[in-house]
């Protein structure tokens, strides 16, 4: 008499629907962007250093141009990315005593 053979139980993969597979990142993390605003009391280097200090993907030519920007027509974007990276960034920027605002891209 012959042993049954045990069967396998397959499961089948998570169906995922069409709207799920295709979002793209911006739908799932939409863009949001940080605005650094000019003040009168920040000196041009303390803004370079605290842009530096407070974004990673920042360099020393991208953060001046990022200062200038904002001196001359009032605010600037620093950075676009997901809102929590954004609140983030905007965060440190304030511990420096820079003013800076979110916006949805």
């Amino acid at each position: 008499m012959a042993t049954p053979r045990a069967s396998r139980a397959t499961t089948a993969p998570p169906e995922t629907t069409r709207e799920a597979s295709t979002r793209s990142l911006a739908e799932t993390l939409p863009p949001h962007v940080v605005l650094l605003h000019n003040d009168d009391v920040n000196s041009m280097d303390h803004v370079v250093r605290a842009l530096l200090a407070s974004v990673p993907e920042l360099d020393t030519e991208r953060a001046t141009a990022i200062m200038l920007a904002a001196h001359h027509e009032g605010r600037a974007e620093v950075i676009r990315c997901p809102l929590e990276r954004a609140e983030l960034y905007r965060d440190r920027l304030a511990s420096f005593g820079l003013t800076a605002t979110v916006e949805r891209a």
